[in-house]
């Protein structure tokens, strides 16, 4: 599934994908790291959201009615994404993937690989990677602040 985040374009494994949902409010919590923007209720559970742009070090930009979340489950836990616009469901052909550059404005860590469509690069996004350390800080930023 592929969406932009300031001006680039990502993709992230479909399978990841549980839902895209619209950008609603999130409730902020005491200090959690930057890039967890808040967490939101989605169908009676609640879930960590993490604002891309934050997390890339990309300057901040106020939502708009194109900015969605998406919802994603990696082994045992719920995460959302808040990203730019989601932009399409393509195929990246696997002989077409290169390893992640060793510089850029992405953080590597994050990055599974660039792809090649046709005259587009795209850059794969590990979705693990990307909402794995924040979660864990932010569950452990909500629970010190438990009575």
């Amino acid at each position: 599934m592929g969406f932009r985040v300031g001006g680039e374009e990502f993709v992230i494994d479909i399978l990841r994908v549980q839902e895209i949902i619209r950008t609603q409010q999130l409730t902020r919590v005491p200090d959690s790291p930057d890039c967890m923007e808040g967490v939101m209720n989605l169908r009676g559970k609640i879930i960590p959201v993490i604002g891309l742009r934050k997390r890339f070090g990309l300057e901040e930009v106020a939502p708009d009615k194109q900015n969605r979340i998406v919802g994603g489950r990696n082994p045992g836990r719920s995460t959302g994404l808040r990203g730019g616009c989601v932009s399409e469901v393509l195929r990246v052909p696997a002989d077409s993937v290169e390893p992640p550059p060793r510089i850029g404005l992405v953080e590597r860590e994050y990055v599974a690989g660039v792809g090649k469509v046709g005259d587009r690069l795209l850059i794969l996004l590990d979705r693990r990677s990307a909402d794995e350390r924040p979660e864990q800080e932010m569950i452990g930023a909500a629970a010190a602040t438990q009575p």
